[in-house]
Formats: C-alpha cells, structure tokens, sequence
C-alpha cells in the first residue's frame, strides 16, 4: 500500500459507508483530488469499493485517534470530511483534528438535527452537513414531476426559487436577475427594487425570486375549516364507529316516546319536558296515567338508562383513542409520503411548505414525523407501508405521488411494487434507496418508479464544502449556479463593524438571515442597516465570485510578529 500523501494538499474522509464512498469517488474523479479514508476495516461495508477507487488510499484504524490522524497526514491536510453514523464520535474526531491543524477545513455529518446547529461553534472553520437536509428537496422535486429541484430547506424554513408573478402569500427574499450571456454574471436585487429597479449592472429585469415558502395551499380550498362541516363530522364520527348500530336502536326508541307523549295529547313543550326528564329517571309515576303515557315512560326511561351510558362510553373513549379529534382524511390531489425519520419528515415539511396536502405512513406511532405531521394537521396512517390495507387508508386512489423514504430499501421497493400494483403506471412514485446501483437499475427497469440515493444526492454537496468554505447547498438557475454559504462573522474581520446594505451593493451576494451573537436562532427579516459583530453567523446566498469576495472580508488580521 503506497503511503498517504503529505503534500498538504490532499483530503481526509473518516468513515466506510455510502456516503464515504460517494464523497472520495467525487473527489478523486470529478476534482482529480488525493483523498486518504479513514476507516475500520476495508473488507466491511463500503470498504472494498472505496479501496478500489484509484487516487484513494486506504488507512484501517479502529478508531478516529490521534495515531489514525497522523497516519492519514491531518496534520498537512486541506480539509477532512467525518460521516461516520456516531454524531458523538464525529464530533470528538473534529475536536481532535483541529488541535492537530488548526487551519484544518472540517465537514461534519449531524444526524441529530439539534446537535448539529451548535456544533460548528466549537471550530474555527467547520461546516455541518445533515444527509437529509440535503437529499430531501431532490426527492420532493421528484414527486412533482419537476427536473431538478428549485427549492431548499434551511433552519426550519423552505426557501424556493419560481417566477416574480407566482411568489404571492410569499415572503420574497431577493430577486434574481439572469443575464442572457452565461459568460455574465447573475445579479440579486433587493426586494424594494423588484417594484421600481434601479442600480442594477444591466438592463435584465429580476423576473425570477428566491421566496420562503409559506404553506399557501395549491388548492385554494385546502386547509380550510368550515364550523358546521366540522360539527357534521363529528356527529358522524359518533354514529358510524362500532357503536353506531346500537345507538340508533336507541335514537329509535326515543322517538318512539316522545311520539306516543304527542299522541296522548300533550302540546310540543311539554312532550320534550316530559321526554326529557322521563330519559333522565326524574319523572313522577301515576297510575291515572293513560296507556300511552305509561307506555312512553316506560320506554323512555329504560332507553336512557341504556342512552346516557353509551354516549359517555363513545366520548370518552374517542378522546383516548384520538377518534373524535380524529385524523384528518385524504381529500385526494395529496402526496404520500412513507417514514416518519430525519428524511421522510424534511420531505413531508417541504412539500407542506410548497403547499401540496401530505398524508404521511409510518408504523410507530411515536416516530419523529407523526408529531410533526400532526402538528401541521396531516392526515397518519400508523400501520405496514407495504400492506393494501395501509395504503387505501392513504388514499392511494386519489394520490398525485408517493414517496418511500422509509430507512429500509426492502420496506421502500416493497412499497414501490405494491403501490404500482394498485394504481398501476399513473401514479408518481419515488423510492429512497441507499444502494445508488439498485437505484439506478430500478429506475432504468420501471417506467413509473424513480429511485434515489441519498448518499448519491449529498455527496456533492459534502465535497463542496470540503473544496469551498461554508457552502451549505447550490441552486442551479439556468446555466448558472448559485451557492448558499452559513458564514461566522471573525474577531477583527473586515466586515465586522459594517451594516448588512453596505455588503451587497455590488448585487453578487445578499445575506438572507442572521443568527445574532448568542442566539440559535435565524431571523429571516434582518435590518438592512443592522452593523455586523463578532460572533454573527449569516446565511448568504451568492454567486461563486461573490462568496469569495465576501469570504475575503471575513478574513481574521494576520497576526505579525
């Protein structure tokens, strides 16, 4: 085995699973990059096929120490890439690398969603990457029928590229300007100068816009609550359950009673006064009574005897069950959406965002996803993906698509078939796969099916940030390709001190939201003329030229001696 290369100028990947592979095949082939992989054993996993990749070398160490480090050559490294499924063991490989080589580029994979927002804190240059978060919007563009995805989700939000005309309900971020020359470069234009532009480079009007996705319905009457249709349906929910059959005995009964109190001649108040306190066993008995009075006393008080038990019993055991609240049902026109895990969710999220109606399948019921579908009022179907049953409580008649992003390939192929079998090739389906060649054979082989893999989508993303500075996702507009970058404002850095306006006179880059110092959070409005501190982190969307311009005003002083 030839020695790592200690030139300074190769590449470090910890990890043996698909997404390692992908990222050092990526490297090597598309860049001409030398990578070194860290990995356990290479006759497990992803091993051999990363061993086989030429411009790869291969260090197996059972741990990410600092003896599996200084045989990889971190201490020389541009950047190194740690995806391993242990977020911990991630995390602590990056603490231990950096003190090796401070100026170490770092990409770490964060499964745990919440870990991952405050990890890149601890580092001097780190980028925090979820497979998820990347790999969903591929899947979401692949059930609309859409090429290639025009919409990405960060921080919560979904943000997504469509036409000045098409973004109302939607809060515009900045317009895009495309030139007709690919050698010219694509101008962003604040939101204030889409209604009157001025300052811009070239005559090209913005008519494309970056806009976070609201969750305005495609259908104008999704989503909406009607209170007397909710009153019938729950009535109903009361009648047509287990109980129904002998509730209406009963309903039958009752109005048997009141009918024979009318008959004997009492006028219509006192006929429900009667009945009423006769259901209730508060009525006085008399054997002066006519017969039909005792009759419907008799009546009226063993049914609600028999009523008032099995009411109580329906209630109470609907608020138990979640039946009287219900879930909400398939209205048709939907998407299905199978697995309630990290990448399922972000797919349901995305397409509620876009406002596409989202059932979503999965078969525990405390899976991630339930909750959050719940909290956005999509009907859950609890119960196997692959049965018939399952999916007809979907609503996979009425469907426009079904995306399978279970975290099994057999659950998801199982899925795909089954679906294809009931609704044959007009449906839209989309299965997750995590081996890219079985994904690739099954779209070739089904004419209705697309396969993805998530390790596939995701990788070049990783690679990017491990060859460009904060790059969290591109979007591609045209023959141009924008980057969107999570930038940490340094001590002493030029753009430190200066009010947001003042970077993006040059319409190359534009800061979207702004974490201030000390607070998780990004506000997706921030002030225009709000001064820049250490310790800001922005989410800037940018041409390539534009990043690197503005990366270089992030630049700390250089100490001199």
């Amino acid at each position: 085995m030839p020695p790592p290369p200690v030139t300074g100028n190769h590449f470090v990947v910890c990890g043996d699973n698909p997404l390692a592979y992908r990222i050092a095949r990526e490297l090597t082939r598309r860049y001409g990059e030398d990578v070194v992989v860290l990995l356990a054993d290479r006759s497990r996993n992803h091993g051999p096929q990363i061993a086989a990749l030429s411009g790869v070398t291969v260090c197996e160490h059972p741990g990410l120490t600092g003896e599996a480090f200084a045989d990889a050559g971190v201490a020389t490294a541009r950047a190194m890439a740690l995806v391993g499924s242990d977020d911990l063991a991630n995390f602590h490989g990056a603490l231990r690398a950096q003190e090796l080589n401070p100026d170490l580029r770092l990409v770490v994979a964060a499964y745990n969603r919440r870990l991952g927002d405050h990890i890149s804190g601890f580092f001097r240059d780190c980028t925090v990457l979820s497979r998820g978060q990347l790999a969903a919007p591929a899947l979401v563009a692949a059930a609309l029928g859409e090429i290639a995805p025009s919409h990405v989700r960060l921080s919560g939000q979904t943000l997504y590229v469509t036409r000045r005309g098409d973004a109302l309900g939607s809060q515009v971020l900045c317009g895009i300007a495309v030139p007709p020359d690919p050698g010219e470069s694509i101008e962003l234009v604040a939101p204030q100068d889409l209604v009157a532009p001025r300052n811009l480079r070239s005559s090209n009007m913005a008519d494309l816009v970056l806009a976070v996705a609201d969750g305005t319905p495609r259908d104008p009457q999704a989503r909406q609550r009607h209170p007397l249709r909710g009153a019938l349906r729950m009535g109903g929910k009361l009648l047509w359950n287990k109980y129904g059959v002998i509730f209406a005995v009963l309903l039958a009964v009752a109005l048997a009673g009141f009918s024979l109190l009318a008959a004997a001649g009492h006028s219509p108040g006192d006929v429900i006064y009667l009945g009423i306190m006769d259901m209730t066993g508060s009525a006085l008995t008399s054997t002066a009574d006519a017969g039909p009075e005792k009759l419907a006393q008799v009546l009226l008080t063993a049914d609600g005897m028999a009523l008032l038990p099995l009411v109580t019993a329906i209630i109470v055991g609907a608020r138990l069950t979640g039946k009287v609240r219900g879930e909400p049902r398939p209205r048709g026109g939907h998407v299905i959406v199978v697995g309630g895990g990290d990448i399922g969710t972000r797919v349901a999220g995305g397409l509620y965002d876009l406002g596409f109606d989202v059932v979503l399948i999965d078969q525990h019921a405390d899976a991630r996803g339930v909750a959050f579908a719940r909290s956005k009022g999509m009907p859950v179907v609890i119960g196997d993906a692959p049965s018939e049953r399952t999916l007809r409580r979907a609503g996979l008649d009425s469907a426009i698509a079904l995306v399978s992003a279970a975290s099994s390939d057999m659950v998801n192929l199982e899925t795909a078939l089954q679906a294809r079998s009931m609704r044959g090739e007009d449906l839209r389906i989309v299965l997750r796969l995590f081996d890219d060649d079985l994904a690739y054979r099954v779209s070739r082989t089904l004419g209705n099916v697309v396969s993805r893999s998530v390790s596939y989508l995701a990788a070049p993303a990783f690679a990017v940030a491990m060859l460009e500075h904060k790059v969290l996702r591109t979007i591609a507009v045209g023959r141009h390709v924008l980057v969107i970058a999570d930038v940490r404002v340094e001590p002493g850095a030029d753009i430190a001190g200066r009010p947001l306006a003042d970077l993006e006179r040059d319409g190359l880059s534009r800061v979207l939201a702004l974490a201030e110092h000390g607070t998780p959070r990004y506000g997706w409005s921030p002030r225009r003329d709000r001064r820049l501190i250490a310790g800001d982190r922005l989410i800037v969307l940018a041409t390539q030229a534009g990043l690197s311009t503005f990366l270089a005003g992030n630049r700390p002083p250089v100490a001199t001696t």
